[in-house]
């Protein structure tokens, strides 16, 4: 069966996250509907890079799926399209408008979209100006109601960097490591007044980017120490004083593979259990 590679993006303001529910609106229901319908399938199972939580945004996120091959070369029809273009094409006539794929790409049956992964970005977006912020980014940004040191929030963020365990900041689940490593994490104010934050990890913990983001907006207002997110970070349980902030300032930016000689092998280190820190 090929295997295809789907890069897509989606406005995640009224879906339930990802993960497909019942009696909700899901991507992955929505994605998984559409291409049913295209390639004529019963059912299709896909792997996604991201489970999104409800509300989050995405701009580059990334799944596969098996399909069967008569469907796969039936796509094109009578025109002279790859079954790639085809199907990007097919798909934008019956996928709904806060979803889009951008590109299909038949690939190998070690690719995994999860495991064969190197690392996601993602991006949060803050805004703590006394003026209303611009009306067209209100489903993106966050509106914070006290102004925030940006400086003393990248300076927390730094600390936090590196391989840790990260269960102060994640919502447990039965038999998942929480041990990542946060490869950048960093704040900026952009010019036109947004405050940017950008978080890249080899992979992230239910939540864990939000509650990164509720663990130094407190140094920005002041009412707490540069360090302190680290101090949480080293006390390795969820407090109430780090608060998972909301969905809708997040976005999923991109999702990096290594090259395709090299899928196997990393899919076989993500699958690996991770030691627990000493």
């Amino acid at each position: 069966m090929p295997r295809l590679r789907l890069d897509f993006a989606y406005d995640g303001r009224d879906f339930h996250g990802w993960a497909a529910q019942p009696g909700l609106r899901t991507v992955e229901q929505e994605l998984q509907e559409a291409l049913c319908m295209v390639l004529r399938a019963d059912s299709l199972a896909l792997t996604v890079a991201g489970r999104t939580d409800a509300g989050v945004h995405a701009t580059g996120s990334v799944c596969h799926v098996d399909v069967d091959q008569a469907a796969w070369d039936a796509v094109p029809g009578r025109s002279d399209r790859t079954p790639e273009e085809a199907l990007v094409v097919r798909l934008a006539g019956v996928l709904p408008v806060d979803l889009v794929v951008h590109r299909v790409q038949g690939v190998g049956a070690d690719f995994d979209a999860r495991f064969s992964a190197l690392r996601r970005h993602y991006r949060y977006l803050l805004w703590d100006r006394t003026e209303h912020v611009d009306p067209r980014l209100r489903g993106l940004v966050v509106r914070h109601r006290r102004e925030l040191d940006v400086e003393a929030m990248d300076a927390a963020a730094r600390r936090l960097e590196g391989l840790n365990d990260f269960a102060a900041f994640c919502k447990r689940r039965e038999g998942a490591t929480t041990v990542r490593t946060l490869e950048h994490f960093a704040w900026s104010r952009r010019t036109d007044g947004v405050i940017e934050g950008t978080v890249v990890a080899d992979a992230f913990c239910h939540s864990m980017v939000r509650a990164l983001v509720g663990g130094v907006v407190p140094v920005g207002e002041g009412r707490r120490e540069v360090g302190w997110p680290r101090e949480v970070l080293e006390g390795r349980e969820r407090i109430g004083a780090v608060t998972v902030m909301p969905a809708h300032g997040l976005t999923l930016e991109q999702v990096d593979y290594p090259p395709a000689d090299q899928w196997a092998a990393r899919q076989a280190e993500a699958r690996s259990t991770r030691d627990a820190l000493a």
